[in-house]
């Protein structure tokens, strides 16, 4: 029991930490997105700095003076990472015979250290004739743009 819920936590933490990374730990919140459904794994991650919530390539929208690299080959290494941990996340949910969360939220609060996650079980884009996951995520941008959430 202790050995799956403290490696769940550590890709999950690995997960906030390589898009902390992304911005040299300079976000007051990060936002991550992840699903999994029918064997086809996405991702996105998003911010919270100064103020305005910004999507992974427009992160030097909240700054002045910094610019950091937001190339596509720096933004799929990050997603690349995030996927690699979701699967993982499949296989020890796999090992220890639980569900596997078909979508997760990862909210990290930089500034208090706070982490809060919210996971579905059901299917969330497979079943829809329109949405994918990249939709889904941006929904959830916006929802926690327009809320401040």
């Amino acid at each position: 029991m202790k050995e799956f819920e403290d490696k769940f936590s550590e890709l999950q933490a690995d997960m906030i930490s390589i898009c902390m990374e992304y911005v040299e730990d300079r976000a007051d919140k990060v936002y991550v997105y992840a699903s999994r459904e029918e064997g086809v794994t996405a991702s996105d991650f998003f911010y919270l700095i100064n103020d305005k919530y910004v999507e992974r390539h427009k992160v030097n929208d909240a700054w002045e003076k910094e610019k950091y690299d937001v190339s596509t080959k720096r933004q799929l290494m990050v997603l690349n990472i995030i996927n690699d941990d979701v699967e993982q996340i499949e296989e020890l949910c796999r090992e220890h015979e639980r569900d596997m969360p078909t979508e997760m939220k990862l909210i990290y609060d930089a500034k208090s250290g706070r982490f809060k996650a919210e996971y579905k079980y059901d299917l969330v884009h497979t079943n829809d004739d329109i949405k994918t996951a990249s939709d889904i995520a941006d929904e959830w941008f916006e929802e926690v743009k327009n809320n401040k959430l």
